[in-house]
């Protein structure tokens, strides 16, 4: 090979900035402190300093509009004009008051949008929200109708590519492709299936693509990850039609149709037989898929070779991959291939050199995104047959020969724990109809109880005096006592307003992952790990490098306390097992299953802690147990088996009189009720006000015979939702579901709310349930 190197692709990175710029200047905007204009300028030096770093680390191939202010999907929703009635947009350009109040809802004040502010009068909910496929990214689901029409209505596009452009970079601008977007929406009409939709929607995307053309762009990329979906042939003949039309009406822009989070599978005669230019595969989820790709492929047929993860943070074994493809490049050509992360680099933090607090040794088997990029541009050149990346290479090697042999990886007395797992630790010891009738006498809860998912607001005050403790300013002595007086203030108010059942706050945690990884062996955390989870929420996922155990107990003392402070129940509040992992960067040398039961193990041991320090009711939340199902309906069995033992090893050692609770987000329930039923807690919480009760539906049909908590809060959304809005919702809930079995709370835990939206929400809905009781 005569080139210095292959060429290299992003797919799309971070939008965040290093130090969470893009947050400030998001939540300074909601609040007033800043204009529309230094929020847009904000932003587009977010865009230029991403194109300069790609830029500078080697990569050759850029995206642009991979950036959004909230989310790709919203942005398409509003480039095609999917944009539902409710939100008062009579066409033109959408402004930022009709796109936030999409995303985050309205109290239909002119300014609220802007602000923040949480005011008591009618407005919009906002757009649902659910899980980016198998990520712990949220997307903002599309709302179509029938007769649903759409038009060009934002050129956010082509602004970026200019934008970029401008600037000295020759971009390959992103979008979400048609049958993606239509197939992850939903209609207000059950006899409309979004997909029908198609054929009004591709006029759109040949304007955009047609534009971008006249601009100069040479390749578009389109992301098609529904291929790695189970497809009708209905969805199938819907991706035919599409690229057809691209084909025939934009037949000067190259297309790079992009696959992530899995194999294409059995719609792969379908992708190799579209008129695109190239194909992007994931290589890191499905690498065996690359020998068929190969023989099936179109000669003149690029392929993009996702040979990087983009999804963990493992540092890649790059003489191990240059061995791996140094064949494929042969047997393809160089000319055809591209050299990518597996999927857009958005799901990893940002660069890895701010991290100056880790464990050196797991710091060196790490890569974040800059460092990821580096791999790329390291690869592509070793694949090119160039020798000067030979010092790179060694450095990988020696990171990967260290991380394989380290004793701090490897623990023994786990293992022997984890032998010892039989069956009587996998189930409790009475049916939950016996249990349940022993609970209702040790706890006499009136009708529709009423109770909170576990956290209250985290205020400026609990951040900056976590900060004050973590920088020294704040004695231990003082920020338990800090702590001790919200906590107490929190539990009084909680009493005052009627709640039944009390929490205690979490002020003393930072994350509900986070908080129980730091007290586990086997994880470490980043300072600037940063990842976005929807909107300005960001999250630093645990890293699980090693094997896991539980040093000490890391609730007892705090729930303790808190039950000492009232005579109603307390509950004890933990995070599942197959949550931390999920919400994790986790060890890719073990299977997801046994690091689950490991953490399993690890919370077994504090449920029956807190049972022997007296608490009655203990939730371990399950927030993410669905979105870590497979996309292929054939593998769920295998992820639910483990993933539901696992919360059952974790639940089951405590006697019938304690309440097992748990909580679910975002979870459509319909095709793993049976699994839900299996984990057998006495309560599970689950979101249901953003669907208007309709998740309850699987419930129904499935006669679930424990207790349900069905929110009646979104507390995604700024919007505080008066009383007769959440007794509509209990009401609706009450025709799929006995009233013996109803709990009243909200959607999720309240951390990220500010107390003036929470009191009267709360108040509000401890009215609901009262209502109800005396209507009943």
């Amino acid at each position: 090979m005569t080139s210095l190197s292959l060429p290299v692709a992003t797919l799309g990175t971070p939008r965040i900035g290093p130090r969470r710029e893009l947050k400030l200047a998001l939540e300074g905007f909601w609040a007033g402190k800043i204009s529309e204009t230094q929020l847009l300028d904000t932003a587009a030096g977010l865009r230029a300093a991403n194109w300069a770093r790609q830029n500078s680390l080697g990569a050759t191939i850029i995206p642009s509009n991979d950036f959004s202010l909230y989310d790709q999907v919203l942005d398409t929703s509003v480039m095609v004009g999917a944009i539902p009635d409710a939100y008062g947009w009579k066409g033109g350009p959408v402004s930022l008051k009709t796109y936030f109040a999409m995303a985050r809802g309205s109290q239909g004040d002119a300014d609220d949008v802007s602000c923040g502010h949480a005011h008591h009068g009618h407005g919009d909910t906002a757009q649902e929200m659910t899980k980016w496929f198998d990520t712990n990214y949220h997307y903002m689901v599309p709302e179509f109708h029938k007769g649903q029409t759409f038009k060009l209505s934002s050129r956010k596009v082509v602004e970026e590519y200019d934008e970029a452009k401008a600037l000295g970079y020759q971009t390959r601008p992103v979008l979400v492709g048609p049958v993606t977007f239509l197939k992850l929406g939903k209609s207000d009409d059950a006899a409309v299936d979004p997909v029908s939709l198609l054929d009004g929607l591709l006029p759109v995307y040949v304007e955009v693509l047609q534009e971008l053309g006249r601009r100069g762009a040479e390749w578009v990329q389109i992301d098609e990850p529904c291929l790695v979906l189970d497809l009708n042939e209905t969805e199938r003949s819907a991706l035919q039609r599409a690229y057809a039309r691209f084909a025939k009406d934009v037949p000067g822009i190259k297309i790079m149709l992009a696959t992530y989070f899995g194999a294409i599978a059995d719609n792969l005669p379908v992708a190799l037989a579209l008129p695109v230019a190239g194909l992007h595969v994931d290589l890191i989820r499905s690498p065996q898929q690359l020998n068929q790709i190969e023989s099936g492929a179109r000669k003149d047929l690029v392929i993009s070779l996702g040979v990087i993860d983009g999804r963990n943070v493992w540092r890649s074994n790059l003489s191990a991959l240059v061995e791996r493809y140094k064949p494929v490049i042969a047997k393809l050509g160089a000319g055809r291939v591209q050299i990518a992360p597996s999927c857009s680099l958005l799901h990893t933090p940002i660069d890895l050199e701010l991290e100056t607090g880790l464990d050196p040794d797991v710091k060196s088997w790490l890569a974040f995104s800059v460092q990821k990029i580096a791999e790329l541009s390291t690869l592509a050149t070793a694949l090119a047959g160039n020798a000067g990346v030979a010092d790179a290479l060694a450095a990988s090697d020696k990171a990967a020969k260290a991380r394989q042999t380290s004793p701090k990886i490897h623990d023994a007395s786990v293992a022997k724990r984890m032998a010892a797992i039989d069956d009587a630790m996998r189930r409790r010891t009475s049916a939950f109809a016996s249990r349940a009738e022993i609970q209702r006498k040790r706890f006499d809860l009136p009708a529709f109880p009423t109770t909170t998912i576990g956290s209250f607001p985290q205020t400026a005050d609990v951040r900056n005096a976590r900060a004050a403790h973590a920088k020294g300013m704040l004695t231990d002595v003082q920020y338990e006592q800090f702590l001790k007086e919200e906590t107490a203030r929190t539990v009084r108010w909680q009493e005052e307003i009627g709640l039944d059942v009390l929490v205690h706050g979490e002020f003393e945690r930072n994350d509900m992952v986070q908080y129980f990884g730091e007290q586990l062996s086997g994880f470490v955390f980043t300072q600037y790990g940063w990842v976005q989870s929807y909107g300005s929420r960001y999250v630093r996922p645990p890293i699980l490098f090693g094997d896991v155990s539980r040093p000490k107990p890391m609730t007892v003392e705090w729930w303790r306390y808190s039950q000492s402070l009232t005579k109603k129940p307390m509950k004890a509040m933990l995070t599942g097992p197959v949550t931390i992992l999920n919400w994790s960067f986790v060890r890719d040398d073990l299977p997801r299953s046994e690091a689950c039961r490991q953490i399993a193990l690890a919370i077994r041991d504090e449920v029956t802690d807190l049972e022997r320090a007296g608490a009655t009711m203990i939730q371990i939340d399950e927030a993410a147990l669905r979105e870590g199902l497979p996309l292929r309906h054939s593998e769920w069995k295998t992820y639910l088996d483990w993933a539901v033992e696992s919360f059952r090893i974790c639940s089951t050692g405590v006697a019938d009189a304690t309440q097992i609770h748990t909580h679910m987000c975002y979870s459509e329930f319909n095709a793993i009720i049976d699994a839900i039923a299996a984990m057998d807690a006495d309560v599970i919480s689950i979101e249901t006000s953003r669907s208007k009760m309709e998740l309850l539906d699987a419930f129904t049909g499935f006669k679930y015979p424990n207790d349900i908590g069905p929110g009646v809060y979104d507390i995604h959304s700024p919007r505080v939702p008066e009383t007769g809005e959440m007794r509509d919702l209990i009401t609706l809930a009450r025709k799929r579901l006995s009233d013996s079995q109803l709990w009243i709370n909200p959607d999720c835990g309240l951390k990220t709310r500010k107390w003036e939206e929470v009191r009267p929400a709360l108040v509000n809905m401890v009215a609901a349930a009262r209502e109800l009781r005396k209507a009943s």
